[in-house]
This record gives structure tokens, C-alpha cells and sequence, in this order.
């Protein structure tokens, strides 16, 4: 082979995923360069704790704790930032690209945040921000938003992107754990934080919905404004009976395009048994993508851990070498979109949206209750399709769980407000929505 070309890379952080970077940098060394022609050589790596002890993979003659031996080093082509969070990760992105660097980040926090303001930096300093590893680990989601959907018209969006609340609810389903002990288990594996708000109150989802509707339907619109549900609420008794009507629940991150607007919300849902996404167990992810043309598309894989987001990140630095050795940096829009391009509807109304829903309504057993439930989803304009009745412990209340014809959210939370006050009512009422034929 002759002499190759180096395309140089400083890392801004060195944590789980920067260690990985390194790893697979080292590991798949020939095979980069037998698809690049060039070798990607990490020259600075940017860290907190110089002293912290670390993985045997990372050169400590590297390491640095002055963000401009990274930012502004001529010795650095490409700046790669796992370090994750705001700041300083959004001034230290903005400098890299005023700096002549291109970017690559696996931070989905910051591009949901402040998306808008980087990629315009980018465009004005004609330098690429490239972004895989934000969204679904390994599974290359953006990669076929940006390049292979490029001519199709993207309908809906349905997918599992959270590893942390997909590992829980499988765990209650398929182990009988309880919520406590699943979650405990997630945070010994290292699936989820200390603080695990993030993850099983949806908001991780949320922004990382918020990059692929921006993909997908060339839409901003900011992960605060989605309407979010956490599977925190989620009890052993739900997984139970959503398994007798023949359901799983998952947590699911939902958008579909409409002439005046975008639908999009994060929430667990009930999908049918025999379904693709069913099947997703653990901490796995999976995008469904659906077009005009192509029709479903369906990716899965892991979504987040040490390698499936080193692999990205790698995969992104290959991807900007061809482009820097070429002389081709800016051939595609960050966002998939030219800026003049991009439609200005935003946000659909979420209450409106339709679908079918799980009830569960703790109730007194009294006679007559029944009918009082009747009555309140009718005045709601709820329709029933299924009902149970059960009571799960002798102390406890009666259960009444139900399936439902398509309700509006609005006409759901009506019923469940009204509830609330009922006499007859003896706890929160559980409503999630049931998401048919994936």
C-alpha cells in the first residue's frame, strides 16, 4: 500500500465512548484504511482529571486539559465531542467549527438543544457537523434519513430509542420483575444512571425524536414541546393484562407528517404480540420508517453502550475523511434539508390525536359502579370494545381494564380527570395508548 494521508482527530472527552473510539481505532486499524485510504489518528485528547485512572487503550501522552491544545491545534483536522451535555460541549463545538474543524458529536442533549445555532455555524464556516452516534447507537438511522430516503417523501416515524426503559419493561414482562428491581438491575448493568429521570421519564427519548423528525420531515421542532409520558407509571398489573388482550407494552417515540403540521409524542404503548417491535427485548433499539415509496423500512440493533456508539462515531469520521480528502466537506445538508426548504408548520395539537387505549380504573366493589364507569366514558365519548374485571388481592380494589374503540387523548384525559374525583374511584386511572400493526 503507499504512503497514506492521516486524517487527525482530538477528542473532547475520554470517557466510555472516547475509550471506545480508541479501542476500535486500534482493533480495526486496516480495514478503516483499506476503506478510507488514509489512517484516523487521534493527535489530542481533551479531559477533566489528568490524574484520573483510565482504560489501558488511551495514550496518556495525549491527554490534555487546556480546550485550546484541541480547538485550536493545527494538529487537528477533525474534533470529536463525547463528552456529553450543554456546556461546555456547545462552546467548545462552536469554537472547533470557528476554528477551520469539522465536528462530529454523539450528543443528542446538545443537537436537540441547540441544534439550529450549530449547524448554522457550521454552514457559515462551510464545515460539516456529522452526528450518527446521537441517535440509536450503531443503527445507521441517520445516515438513511439524510442519504437513503433522500428521494422519498417520509410518512411516519415509529421507533424504540431508549435502551434504559426498553430493558425495564421487558425485564417486568419476561422475568417478572418488578419496576424497583428492574430498574436496579439497569443501573448495575450500566444501562441507566444514577439519576435515571432522563431515561424512564422519556426526555432522552424526546430528543432524540426531535433530531429524527428534523431528518425526516425537515421540521424543528424542540424536544420540550413533545409531548412526554415516562414508563415510570408503568405497573407489573399493566404488563399482566396487556398480556391476556394480547399485547406488549414498549416505550415508543412516535411522529407522522401531516399537510399542516407534525404529530409526534413519546409514550409506552401497547403493541400487538405478534409484531416486529414485540420482539425488541432488553436494551435493544428499532426504527421503523415508513415512506411513500419504499414503504417500511425497519432497523435494530444496540442503541447505546461503549462500542455501538464508538462504531458510529468512527463510522462518522470515516465518512467526513472521504469528504476532507476530496475537498468535498459540505455536500450534504446537516439536516437533510436546504435551510429555504424546510417547511415552517410546526406542532400538531396533541390532544387530538386518535387512537385506540388500555384503561385501567381502580374502582370500589360496590353495585353500580360499573355502570358509573359506563357513564363517564360515554359522557367523555369514549367507546368500549373490551372490558375485564378482576381483583388482584383481596384487599385491594376491583380492576376494571378496558380496551377501547379510537378516542381522541382529549376525550381520554376528560374521562380520567373526571375519575379522579369520582367516589367510586380509588386510585390514579392508567391510560396508555395502543399502537396497532408494528
Amino acid at each position: 500500500m503507499s504512503e497514506l494521508t492521516s486524517i487527525r482527530i482530538g477528542l473532547l472527552g475520554c470517557g466510555t465512548v472516547g475509550t471506545g473510539v480508541l479501542r476500535i481505532l486500534a482493533e480495526n486499524r486496516e480495514d478503516i484504511q483499506a476503506r478510507l485510504g488514509a489512517e484516523l489518528v487521534v493527535t489530542r485528547i481533551l479531559v477533566h482529571d489528568l490524574d484520573r485512572q483510565r482504560d489501558e487503550s488511551v495514550p496518556r501522552a495525549l491527554l490534555t486539559d487546556d480546550p485550546l491544545e484541541v480547538l485550536g491545534s493545527p494538529e487537528v483536522d477533525v474534533v470529536a465531542e463525547v463528552m456529553g451535555g450543554y456546556e461546555p460541549a456547545r462552546s467548545y463545538v462552536l469554537a472547533a467549527l470557528k476554528n477551520g474543524k469539522h465536528v462530529i458529536t454523539a450528543n443528542k442533549a446538545l443537537l436537540a438543544q441547540h441544534g439550529p445555532e450549530i449547524f448554522q455555524a457550521a454552514t457559515d464556516a462551510k464545515r460539516d457537523v456529522i452526528f450518527e452516534a446521537s441517535v440509536g447507537g450503531g443503527m445507521p438511522i441517520v445516515r438513511m434519513l439524510r442519504e437513503g430516503l433522500a428521494a422519498e417523501h417520509v410518512e411516519s416515524i415509529c421507533a424504540i430509542i431508549n435502551g434504559t426503559s426498553n430493558y425495564i419493561l421487558s425485564a417486568m414482562a419476561e422475568h417478572g420483575a418488578s419496576y424497583d428491581a428492574a430498574l436496579a438491575r439497569a443501573q448495575e448493568l450500566g444501562f441507566a444512571e444514577a439519576d435515571p429521570t432522563l431515561d424512564v421519564g422519556g426526555g432522552d427519548a424526546a430528543q432524540k425524536l426531535s433530531i429524527l423528525v428534523s431528518l425526516a420531515f425537515g421540521r424543528h421542532v424542540p424536544f420540550a414541546e413533545i409531548p412526554t409520558q415516562g414508563i415510570d407509571t408503568v405497573e407489573d398489573l399493566d404488563i399482566g393484562y396487556a398480556r391476556t388482550f394480547g399485547y406488549a407494552i414498549k416505550p415508543l417515540a412516535l411522529a407522522q407528517s401531516h399537510g399542516d403540521g407534525v404529530e409526534a409524542r413519546v409514550h409506552p404503548a401497547l403493541v400487538e404480540r405478534g409484531g416486529s417491535f414485540a420482539t425488541v427485548s432488553a436494551a435493544f433499539n428499532a426504527v421503523r420508517v415508513d415512506s411513500r415509496g419504499v414503504g417500511p423500512l425497519l432497523l435494530q440493533g444496540q442503541g447505546a453502550g461503549m462500542l455501538p456508539t464508538a462504531s458510529a462515531v468512527v463510522s462518522d469520521a470515516v465518512e467526513l475523511g472521504r469528504s476532507f480528502l476530496r475537498g468535498t466537506s459540505g455536500r450534504l445538508p446537516h439536516l437533510a434539508f436546504l435551510p429555504d426548504g424546510r417547511p415552517t408548520t410546526g406542532l400538531k395539537d396533541p390532544g387530538a390525536a386518535c387512537h385506540p387505549w388500555y384503561l385501567r380504573v381502580p374502582v370500589r366493589d360496590e353495585p353500580g359502579v360499573l355502570a358509573q364507569v359506563a357513564k363517564g366514558l360515554g359522557d367523555a365519548g369514549v367507546s368500549v370494545q373490551q372490558i375485564l374485571q378482576d381483583r388482584p388481592s383481596e384487599d385491594g380494589p376491583v380492576q376494571v381494564v378496558m380496551m377501547t374503540q379510537e378516542a381522541t387523548r382529549s376525550a381520554i384525559t376528560g374521562f380520567t380527570q373526571d375519575a379522579h374525583e369520582a367516589l367510586w374511584c380509588l386510585g390514579a386511572v392508567q391510560a396508555i395508548p395502543i399502537h396497532e400493526g408494528v
